[in-house]
């Protein structure tokens, strides 16, 4: 059962623990959800207050916008400080796979695997356990995308996809890539039909 509308004068509180504990963006949506409260406006209101209120503290964090939703996250000026403990520094080599997956996001495995080769197949699974990537089942292969912890580690303002493409094509001096096509439900990435279901029985034509 969901609980009352939380008292207005508490509720900055509310949201910002929540914001602590889940450490990753929310919208005010999911937030208003987490409180049990229709009132998503109050909760827009009480992220905007946060925001102001960590803005003119002296603090190394901040409430931040991140993509569609809000964060509690380390001040940019503070990230590096941060990352001596948050996580070890990457290889080159995950470090390229990482930034052809943010720049051509959302992008098939398959096709990183014909960019970089074989070893893809052991880069991913260690960029998914890092938590800078997320990846979805499509077709026959994988479709990846980075998460918000990659644009909170490496210090980007923005978790928009096509935003980090911008700033990841500027920064790299790259054109701004092709939308990756669609694969029909039914065929694999080069186009042919994928085969059926174990123990099933194609239909005969005008069946």
């Amino acid at each position: 059962m969901a609980e009352e509308t939380p008292h207005r004068e508490d509720l900055p509180l509310k949201v910002e623990a929540i914001l602590f504990a889940a450490g990753k963006p929310l919208t005010v949506h999911e937030i208003s959800r987490a409180l049990g409260t229709e009132d998503w406006k109050e909760v827009l209101t009480s992220l905007k207050k946060l925001h102001h209120v960590y803005s003119s503290r002296l603090t190394s964090l901040e409430v931040a916008r991140a993509g569609e939703g809000w964060i509690v996250q380390v001040r940019k000026a503070y990230l590096p400080t941060a990352r001596t403990v948050a996580a070890p520094e990457l290889p080159k080599k995950l470090l390229k796979t990482l930034a052809l997956v943010a720049y051509h996001q959302p992008v098939l495995q398959s096709r990183l695997v014909r960019m970089l080769g074989d070893t893809v197949y052991d880069d991913v699974p260690r960029l998914r356990d890092l938590g800078f990537i997320r990846a979805s089942e499509k077709a026959n292969t994988l479709e990846l995308t980075t998460s918000s912890r990659f644009a909170e580690y490496f210090g980007f303002e923005t978790t928009d996809r096509t935003k980090l493409k911008r700033l990841l094509g500027k920064n790299l001096g790259l054109p701004e890539p092709a939308p990756e096509p669609d694969v029909p439900e039914g065929e694999t990435e080069g186009g042919t039909p994928a085969s059926p279901p174990e123990g099933s029985t194609p239909k005969e034509e005008g069946a």
